[in-house]
């Protein structure tokens, strides 16, 4: 058997945005919890890969664990398929102003967000999709190492979702807090017959 674990931890939060739906708009993160950081440093394990996506604010976060005691790295690799979902012509306006538009269709994204696209963007679907092409390409790349995913939440809700086998609609009710730490085990040839298996490990760990 070999045993691949990815660690997975959503950036720092984005503060200038709160209230914003920004989606993959590249907005710096709030980097200041030095005490959040140094938690994660501990209890990450060494000699990972690291990865993160092109968006500033997974790079910042992870670049911050290492100023905090974790030896990183470099360079980081850097994977486009594990970012955030794109919300199309939404990014860049407020929530209260999106709901208050004469149409319902923001109202009807988050009532069934998982098969609806917001104008010009991406159902949450479709971001599964993509983060399961990485998750597998990259799984079988470096299996039996430790992978350190510094992404975003949607990701990470995809990510628990392909791991449980999850519909995407129940993948979205998993809570993941900024800087919340999530481990997820691939074990090849450690299922049932000899097939695949997932392991839950943690979800939503504050870094404490």
């Amino acid at each position: 058997m070999t045993t691949t674990r990815w660690w997975w931890i959503r950036h720092a939060p984005v503060t200038s945005r709160v209230g914003w739906c920004y989606g993959q708009e590249d907005w710096p993160a709030d980097c200041s919890d030095g005490t959040a950081f140094a938690a994660l440093a501990g209890l990450l394990p060494r000699d990972a890969l690291w990865v993160t996506t092109p968006l500033q604010r997974t790079r910042q976060t992870a670049e911050a664990i290492g100023t905090a005691g974790y030896p990183l790295p470099q360079p980081f690799l850097v994977e486009p398929e594990l970012m955030e979902q794109s919300f199309g012509e939404w990014q860049s306006k407020r929530h209260d102003e999106l709901r208050a538009a004469p149409d319902s269709v923001h109202t009807n994204f988050w009532l069934a967000p998982a098969r609806h696209k917001p104008p010009g963007g991406e159902s949450f679907v479709e971001v599964t999709e993509r983060v399961a092409r990485a998750i597998g390409r990259l799984t079988r790349s470096h299996g039996g190492r430790d992978i350190v995913a510094v992404t975003h939440g949607g990701t990470i809700r995809a990510a628990i979702g392909v791991a449980l086998g999850l519909d995407p609609e129940t993948a979205l009710g998993f809570q993941v807090e900024n800087l919340s730490l999530t481990r997820l085990d691939h074990i090849r040839d450690g299922g049932f017959a000899g097939g695949d298996a997932w392991r839950v490990a943690r979800v939503n760990q504050p870094p404490r």
